[in-house]
């Protein structure tokens, strides 16, 4: 008899499928999606525009609901957004009334069964773990574009999510701030080992930052590909290895696009 633990995913997608109407009628934005995620993974969707990368993720935060399939969360199924799934947006999205310690402390302050002196506590810890403990009296405005992502990330952070997910948080910065976020998110995924799944289109990015690289094909999205990452961290986003391997799942991306122009 074996004694090995059935270990169970941290989300399960099972033939999801998500159909939009618009004015030019039905439009499939995904399609038979079929994806284990495994407990403490950082999980990076690719794949052109159109491909349906944000309807998914929209899909596993409950705020979108599919149309065939299901998802669960651990064995629950995901109908409704839940504490236990938070996202990231490409906007930082802080509220410039409150200082940077407030903004952190205000999902904190949705978390019910804490102290306030349990809340400042885990506020302060994730100010930290990005950097920013010496700017909590700081308003948003006062910051710059990476600060203020770094805040969001501890304010997503801070309230303890099963999931944190992650959509093209990174795109809006300039690529000398983005290569510093790249190492704090590397830093804090390896202490707290959170499963992230992270949305993006740039592919030395996925392969930065994933365990795993899922590949998605276009009109409708399905998945095409996934690579095993399996380069050691710290990664740097211009080490040979990394670059070499981002070439590779971008010579798979210009593949699936042809196919579907040509097919």
């Amino acid at each position: 008899m074996s004694n090995d633990k059935v270990i169970t995913p941290a989300l399960t997608l099972r033939n999801v499928t998500k159909r939009f109407v618009g004015a030019a009628g039905r439009v499939t934005a995904v399609e038979d999606i079929s994806l284990d995620v495994r407990e403490g993974e950082f999980l990076v969707i690719v794949g052109p525009s159109g491909c349906g990368k944000s309807t998914l993720l929209s899909l596993l935060a409950g705020l979108e609901q599919t149309n065939e399939g299901s998802i669960l969360l651990g064995e629950d199924p995901v109908r409704l957004p839940g504490r236990d799934r938070l996202v990231m947006f490409q906007q930082d999205a802080l509220f410039p009334w409150l200082n940077v310690l407030e903004n952190v402390l205000f999902g904190l302050r949705l978390k019910p069964g804490l102290t306030e002196e349990e809340r400042l506590e885990s506020a302060r810890y994730y100010l930290s773990l990005v950097g920013l403990a010496d700017k909590e009296k700081a308003r948003p405005h006062e910051l710059s574009g990476g600060m203020r992502q770094r805040v969001a990330l501890a304010r997503s952070l801070a309230p303890n999510p099963r999931v944190l997910l992650m959509d093209e948080p990174f795109s809006a910065l300039d690529a000398l701030t983005r290569d510093q976020l790249y190492g704090d998110i590397q830093q804090i995924f390896t202490k707290r080992k959170k499963t992230i799944i992270l949305v993006t289109h740039n592919i030395r990015e996925a392969v930065c930052l994933g365990d795993r690289v899922v590949l998605l094909s276009p009109h409708p999205g399905r998945v095409r590909e996934v690579f095993e990452i399996n380069l050691p961290r710290p990664r740097r986003i211009n080490d040979p290895e990394l670059a070499s391997l981002a070439a590779k799942v971008t010579a798979a991306l210009s593949s699936h696009i042809n196919e579907g122009v040509n097919s």
